[in-house]
This record gives structure tokens, C-alpha cells and sequence, in this order.
């Protein structure tokens, strides 16, 4: 029998498969290289929604499957079932993803670890100490990889409720309490928190590119688990009188709030204490600008630089088992496998793949791991995130609008819906959703 979610683990679960790093280093990141206000005006727009009407697609196929991904496209399927069963192979963005996502709380462990007691002095040490981590320091990159990979795998192997849910309950709250009090921290310095405000959002449109479309849609995909089968499989362990509307509404609320809380968060320490300008295109800007920022506060910034790292941590590890239990869920449907065995099978593709983020950044094996010379971190992280997970999204929505029994799929809403709605919804994720997302790619990769 599957394990059941409660109310409040649903909601703690979903939200922690959302809010990661996607929100706490991919969003301030993507924010400074594509110029601030624009950038996150877009990814607003498509998280509203495109972002929300996919998520209730996808929680709608999983209310009405109980299934997996791959399973969910086949028996709700009208017509072309087999055909449709081929599409949980977008369950693959998720382990590409956490492939890459784990190097990247290795980071973060590496950084909380030391600055408790070390702190770099300005930028340029700042800069060489990340560069010397990503380039040189391969024993520590596989160390503090490995161990994100041990606990992640091993929150996973407990299962939904006693790994899943209980990991949430506990870590959701306290990351929210950790970023409320750091943001209450930074009002603190008005002028660095001003600026940061006005760099975000007030209108100033001199940035755009419009290169910065897909990374905007890429990033609402990203923080909303979109495409790889997280949301299909968690809502098919939730209770039929759970109403998920309203939960998706405050997911998706929490979701960006928790992105534009750490937007300003590290763009006032970057404004109060930093030269650096903040639209420089760096994927250490959290690594690099607020490690030498924190060094301005004394001892008590080597605090506030393990709490915040702290925090980051725990947003990544909610979402990090997120990407993994999808497919472990379809092994465990399809192929009988324990959860043991299915972790065990699953981790050691996802351990190969970030072994080979590792060494392609490495200046000793870059050479033998690099492909057109792109890294393999870069060529995972573009390729689900502007690619797989898109395009698993463009499935999810034309699934649900055309090859679903509609009757069905109403029946689930309308006891949380009025008819309405329902039908300005089945609307949008017919022709809207998957169209926008169709021409953003295209415009991206073939103009």
C-alpha cells in the first residue's frame, strides 16, 4: 500500500521539492547575469502562470494515476498510450539535475565548514578561493560531494513519510525562520537593502536580452520541479480530501517568496559592503561576493556565513530528494525493485555524473571530461534546465489538456474549483502554455 502524505507533509514535501537552490543559487545568480528587474519580472510572469498552470496539470495526473510518471501517461491516456508511456523518460532531468545540484551542496558544505573560522578578505581572495575549490581541490570537491550524496540518498531510503515528509516538517519551517531573520538582519543596512530593492525591482529595461527568456523559464521549471515527474509523484500520495489548490497556490507563493527573500538578501550585502558590480556573470556570485562581504562584519559575519550556508543547505537537501524519488517510484511500480536496490541502482548513475561534473571543472582532467569545450556541470545544467525540463513541462500540459478525460480531470477540480475557472485553466494549458514554451525554445535555439 503507498504511504500517504499528511496535509501539512504534502504541502512541507512539495515546497521543499520547490524551494532549493533553484531559489537560494540559481536565482541570484541568473538575477545579477541577466541584469536584475527583467529577469525577475519574466521569471514572475512564467512562474503565475505557465509555472502554476503546468504544476496543477501535473498534480492532476498524479491525484488520477496514483502512480508514476511513466505509468500516469500510460493508463490516462485516451489514445496512444504506449506511445505516451515513452515520456517518463523526462524523469531523467531530475538525475541529471541532482547530479549537478550535488557538487553544488558539496560546495555549500565545503563553505559552511570553514567559515567559521575563516573568512576570505576582499573579492579577489574570494574569487581565488572558489576558483582554487572548483580547479585544484579535487579531494575536498569528492569529499564534500559524496557526503551530500550519503545523506540525501539515505533520507530517501526511509521512505515518504518517515525520510520525506519528517525531513521537510522539520527543515521547511526552520529555513523559512533562518531567511526571515537574515532579511529582518539586512534592513539593518538601509542603504545596501535600498539599492538591492531597486536593483530588483524598479523598472529599468536597458539590461534586457533576450537570451534572458529562457533562462527565466528554465528557472520557473527549475524551482517548480516541473517536467521530471516530482509533483506527479507526490501528489499521488495525498489524500483526496486535501484541498490542492490551495496548497499549490501557497506553494507557489512560498516559492517565490523564498527566491526574492534571498535576491535581497545577497544583493544588500553585495550593495552595502562590495565594489563588485552586481550584473557580473559569474555561478559563484553567492561563493564569491558574500564570502568577502561577510569578513566586513568581524566575528560575528563568520556566524551569519555559517548560518546562511546553513541554510542554503537545507533548501538544497529538501529538494535534492525530490529529484531522486520519482524514479525510484517507478522502479519500485515497474520492476519490483526494493527501495534499496532501487537507490542503489539510481545513485550509482547519479555519483558517475557528478564525479564528471567534478573532474571536467578540474584544471588536471578537464581536458579528458570536457565535451566541445563545455564542462560537464554546464552542459547538465543547460540541457535540463533549458531542455528536458521545458519540454517535460510542454508534455505534461499537452497530456493533460488533449489526452485526458476531461470529465475526469473535473471531477478532481470541482470540488475545489468553479466551472469557470476550470475551463479558463484547461484553456491555458492547451494552447498557451505549451505554445509559449514552444516559442521561447525555438526563438532561443534556431534565431
Amino acid at each position: 500500500m503507498r504511504e500517504k502524505f499528511s496535509k501539512i507533509g504534502f504541502v512541507l514535501a512539495v515546497a521543499g521539492g520547490a524551494v532549493g537552490l533553484g531559489n537560494a543559487w540559481k536565482f541570484p545568480t541568473l538575477s545579477a547575469e541577466n541584469g536584475g528587474f527583467v529577469f525577475v519580472l519574466l521569471y514572475l510572469l512564467f512562474t503565475l502562470s505557465i509555472g502554476f498552470s503546468i504544476f496543477l496539470a501535473e498534480i492532476a495526473m498524479g491525484r488520477l494515476s496514483k502512480s508514476d510518471l511513466a505509468n500516469a501517461y500510460s493508463t490516462l491516456a485516451l489514445k496512444y498510450s504506449k506511445q505516451w508511456r515513452f515520456a517518463g523518460i523526462f524523469m531523467l532531468g531530475g538525475i541529471f539535475v541532482l547530479s549537478f545540484y550535488l557538487v553544488i551542496m558539496g560546495w555549500v558544505l565545503k563553505y559552511m565548514s570553514t567559515s567559521l573560522f575563516y573568512l576570505p578578505h576582499n573579492i579577489q581572495e574570494a574569487a581565488s578561493n572558489f576558483d582554487h575549490l572548483i580547479k585544484y581541490d579535487l579531494s575536498s570537491s569528492v569529499v564534500f560531494f559524496s557526503i551530500s550524496f550519503i545523506l540525501t540518498l539515505a533520507v530517501v531510503s526511509r521512505g515518504l513519510i518517515k525520510g520525506i515528509e519528517k525531513l521537510n516538517i522539520i527543515i521547511m519551517p526552520s529555513l523559512f525562520l533562518m531567511l526571515v531573520f537574515m532579511l529582518l538582519y539586512c534592513m539593518s543596512f538601509e542603504n545596501g537593502l535600498s539599492k538591492a530593492f531597486f536593483y530588483l525591482f524598479y523598472p529599468d529595461f536597458s539590461n534586457f536580452n533576450l537570451s534572458c527568456i529562457l533562462e527565466a523559464l528554465g528557472l520557473a521549471c527549475f524551482t517548480l520541479c516541473l517536467g521530471i515527474g516530482c509533483i506527479v509523484t507526490y501528489s499521488a500520495a495525498l489524500d483526496k480530501k486535501t484541498n490542492f489548490i490551495k496548497s499549490s497556490v501557497f506553494i507557489v507563493f512560498v516559492n517565490i517568496f523564498i527566491a526574492l527573500m534571498m535576491g535581497l538578501i545577497v544583493f544588500t550585502f553585495i550593495f552595502e559592503f562590495g565594489e563588485l558590480d552586481p550584473n557580473v556573470k559569474q555561478a559563484g556570485i553567492v561563493f564569491i561576493s558574500l564570502m568577502s562581504l561577510f569578513n566586513e562584519l568581524g566575528i560575528w559575519g563568520n556566524f551569519l556565513a555559517f548560518y546562511f550556508f546553513l541554510a542554503l543547505f537545507f533548501a538544497g537537501i529538501t529538494s535534492a530528494v525530490s529529484m531522486i524519488e520519482p524514479l525510484v517510484f517507478y522502479l519500485i511500480n515497474n520492476y519490483k525493485f526494493s527501495r534499496f536496490k532501487a537507490l542503489f541502482f539510481i545513485g550509482f548513475f547519479v555519483f558517475c555524473l557528478g564525479m564528471l561534473c567534478i573532474l571536467s571543472s578540474n584544471a588536471n582532467f578537464s581536458s579528458f571530461f570536457s565535451i566541445f569545450g563545455f564542462d560537464f556541470f554546464t552542459i547538465l545544467d543547460k540541457l535540463s534546465s533549458n531542455f528536458l525540463l521545458p519540454l517535460g513541462a510542454i508534455a505534461s500540459s499537452i497530456f493533460v489538456g488533449f489526452f485526458v478525460s476531461q470529465t475526469r480531470i473535473y471531477k478532481v477540480f470541482s470540488k475545489f474549483m468553479s466551472r469557470k475557472l476550470f475551463t479558463l485553466w484547461i484553456f491555458f494549458i492547451r494552447f498557451i502554455s505549451p505554445v509559449a514554451i514552444i516559442i521561447v525554445m525555438c526563438y532561443y535555439f534556431f534565431v
